[in-house]
């Protein structure tokens, strides 16, 4: 039996014509795919309810799109933001300067659990000593290529983090790239520099009220909890000197201690013990560090832990962090609280 025999027996059995039958054939060859359905736009000759169709790109999820209308602008913009999110995956460093809708971009920097550091800036980019004199914040964030481990888990959220940038009217962004097969990092780096005139625009909204699930759940947890401190979402600024911190909660309680909150996402020994020195170096004694054991980025072992690290695997316990705020919170009026 010849192969036009085989295509028309195959054909006649599955109902189809013999022209349906060879196309079905190699169909699911990456060069024969076809985009037939997106969103809610369909090929014409794809409509019938009857007709399988091909995996809907938007899947099940609840996701909805900042434009009314899906139109050939809109999905190249999105196809070219998607370009940049991939070359970010061979990225040492990221570098990026805003200068409005600073909560919502750090709040993005949070979720996806980047390694940062915020630096205050003025109207030109450049550092300044202090956030009183800031018109904007430039952060540094460690790029997937930098790390011993997870690198790729990483990198996957370094360009997720990418369309958070759009959601600002003036913003920068310069990333060191590997440049060679494989991103080896025997090969030499080039820049790739992106900023508001890319005309680029985002399908991410502003955060809700929590910026991860792990922070959600705790919150949910604490609620069913008993004891008198309470959770509070913290959106001050910490002043570090030349450097920012944007901490994730307050834990205060009735007599008016205050212990401040901060959950560090990835993280490498070199990375906490340089937050450590300059939060000794701020003062800042009642502000608790949370720290993953499951997110290590590094093969070695860090050699100094503060006492104000709350280590944790699965989950934030609400009493492990009450025993903390115990020891190390303040009084309202910046004195140490010592029990009768």
């Amino acid at each position: 039996m010849n192969r036009l025999e085989v295509y028309s027996v195959v054909a006649d059995q599955l109902g189809l014509s013999l022209e349906e039958c060879y196309r079905g054939m190699y169909a699911d060859l990456e060069d024969n795919k076809l985009l037939v359905r997106f969103g809610d736009l369909c090929v014409d000759e794809y409509t019938d309810e009857g007709r399988s169709s091909t995996t809907r790109l938007t899947g099940d999820s609840e996701e909805t799109y900042a434009e009314d209308t899906i139109s050939v602008d809109w999905l190249l913009t999105r196809y070219n933001l998607a370009l940049a999110q991939a070359v970010l995956y061979d990225a040492t460093q990221m570098r990026i300067r805003v200068w409005d809708h600073f909560n919502t971009v750090f709040s993005y920097v949070k979720l996806f659990g980047l390694m940062h550091r915020i630096y205050p800036i003025d109207e030109t980019g450049e550092r300044v000593e202090s956030t009183d004199v800031a018109a904007g914040y430039e952060a540094i964030l460690d790029g997937p290529a930098s790390l011993f481990s997870k690198s790729r888990k990483y990198g996957i959220r370094m360009a997720n983090f990418l369309p958070a940038l759009p959601l600002c009217d003036r913003w920068e962004m310069m990333a060191e790239v590997l440049d060679g097969d494989g991103g080896s990092t025997n090969s030499g780096s080039l820049t790739f520099e992106l900023d508001q005139t890319e005309g680029l625009s985002s399908h991410y909204s502003a955060q809700n009220e929590f910026d991860s699930d792990l922070e959600r759940t705790l919150a949910q947890k604490w609620e069913r909890a008993t004891t008198d401190w309470e959770l509070r979402r913290e959106d001050d600024v910490l002043d570090l000197g030349a450097e920012v911190m944007i901490p994730d909660f307050a834990v205060e309680h009735p007599d008016g201690r205050r212990a401040i909150l901060e959950i560090v996402g990835f993280w490498t020994p070199e990375y906490l013990e340089e937050k450590f020195a300059k939060i000794e170096a701020a003062e800042l004694d009642h502000l608790l560090i949370a720290v993953s054991e499951r997110l290590e980025c590094s093969a070695t072992d860090i050699e100094k832990v503060s006492d104000q690290v709350l280590w944790f695997k699965s989950g934030i316990h609400v009493y492990d962090v009450v025993d903390r705020a115990e020891e190390y919170a303040l009084k309202t009026d910046g004195q140490q609280y010592h029990p009768e």
